[in-house]
């Protein structure tokens, strides 16, 4: 019950907050300073569980290399994707809009790199997952948006969906908290790398900055990551993405909540149309590519 409904529903209610938590971080320090920051901590957090956990002994060294790269793609250049976007001033509803495309993308890889099957059922929840994000965010893409933050999103999309794809693949049998740390580890190494050569790092120490940064650090690195690994090892690559379908109108609602963001009927529209689609798309079924 924790896995079919709990965890997925927390993943998404997290996930949806870290796009808002990381546009108000970045307004106080340059994107790839507070991406080493963050991971420096999370890495140190999850390498003391593990060790705690005695999960290190359990893992061969072959392993590591996939955790690696998992890493770098996942909290490297995916959130460096998106936080760099950010920085220049890309909306949060854009970029979400922009990685929202990756279940679409998951689904197509999977078949072809897992052998997921993906129904018919599927692709329908798939698109019209697409669709409800869409009508929620409402973004308007004929605004002028810096081209450096667009393309910073598209490898973004590009990264989360390898890395899915890797995770899925290479790295289900590595215990949690040792894959994490090492994610976390390789993370921090690359975003240290990116900051002397891409930025003039700063980070300057506000109370939205410390509020955002350690609900990253906390809801997000601990709490949202480790729940998605989990999903992803335990579900099928392209049924655990449809779920961030659900990402943008939540975080619509967050807004709405918190922030007293308007909510309008289009919205709410599209917010079911999108909850149908994930519903459709994490329908489970049997075998692989060509089996009955």
């Amino acid at each position: 019950m924790l896995v079919s409904f709990v965890y997925p529903l927390t993943f998404v209610v997290l996930w949806a907050s870290a796009f808002a938590t990381g546009s108000v971080a970045t307004q106080d320090a340059t994107p790839f300073a507070a991406l080493a920051f963050r991971f420096a901590i999370v890495a140190f957090g999850f390498f003391v569980v593990a060790w705690t956990l005695s999960e290190f002994s359990k893992v061969e060294r072959r392993d590591f290399k996939h955790s690696i790269v998992t890493g770098i793609l996942f909290h490297g250049l995916y959130l460096g994707g998106c936080w760099y976007s950010f920085s220049v001033g890309i909306p949060a509803g854009v970029s979400a809009l922009i990685v929202c495309t990756q279940p679409i993308l998951t689904a197509i890889f999977a078949g072809i790199l897992l052998e997921e099957r993906v129904s018919n059922k599927n692709w329908i929840g798939l698109s019209l997952g697409f669709v409800g994000a869409a009508l929620v965010l409402g973004a308007d893409f004929g605004t002028e948006f810096a081209i450096d933050g667009l393309i910073a999103n598209v490898i973004a999309l590009a990264a989360i969906t390898a890395a899915t794809i890797w995770q899925r693949k290479f790295s289900q049998t590595l215990p949690l908290a040792t894959n994490n740390a090492l994610q976390a580890a390789s993370a921090a190494i690359f975003h240290g790398t990116i900051m002397w050569l891409v930025e003039e790092p700063a980070i300057e120490f506000t109370v939205m900055f410390g509020f955002a940064m350690g609900w990253q650090i906390i809801a997000v690195s601990f709490g949202a990551f480790t729940i998605l690994m989990y999903l992803i090892n335990h579900n099928s690559a392209s049924q655990t993405s449809a779920l961030f379908f659900l990402v943008p109108p939540v975080a619509a609602l967050i807004g709405w909540v918190l922030l007293s963001e308007g909510l309008t009927m289009i919205d709410i529209i599209g917010f079911v149309v999108a909850s149908v689609g994930v519903y459709l798309a994490t329908q489970k079924h049997e075998g692989r590519l060509g089996e009955h």
